[in-house]
């Protein structure tokens, strides 16, 4: 398989491991090392844990939130990926109180991987803008 597949698959059982926040694959997925900057955390979050706090905090707000591939696009040390992010807004978010609206965001992020396969970097649309624009704010 070359780097260019590899990507795509790893892809895949990414989307896997945020929708079931596994964190056996969050090890081995996400490069300890890997900084995440969020509005979760003011401070960067490392590595597959650092990652799985990030769903954790969006399914404080969205207990049922799921995150699907669109489509992808994967080069040998990348992959850009449209997510549809859909959930039902049942808890706090951000401040803003529950609305039980369902949405239904489109999402564009882009991974970068060492050599190794692993998640090194997340760089992130403004998906944020739709979630707030789907629950009212």
């Amino acid at each position: 398989m070359n780097l260019i597949e590899r990507n795509k698959e790893l892809m895949k059982k990414f989307e896997k491991m945020i929708n079931t926040a596994d964190e056996k694959l969050a090890e081995v997925l996400v490069a300890p090392d890997a900084a995440f900057y969020t509005p979760a955390s003011p401070e960067p979050l490392y590595g597959g844990k650092g990652y799985l706090s990030v769903v954790y905090w969006m399914r404080k707000g969205f207990s049922d939130v799921q995150w699907h591939i669109t489509d992808m696009a994967a080069d040998v040390d990348k992959a850009a990926v449209k997510w549809n992010l859909t959930g039902t807004h049942d808890g706090e978010f951000m401040g803003i109180k529950p609305t039980n609206k369902k949405i239904s965001v489109c999402v564009m992020n882009f991974y970068y991987f060492n050599e190794n396969g692993q998640v090194i970097n997340d760089i992130a649309a403004e998906g944020m803008i739709g979630i707030l624009r789907g629950i009212g704010a």
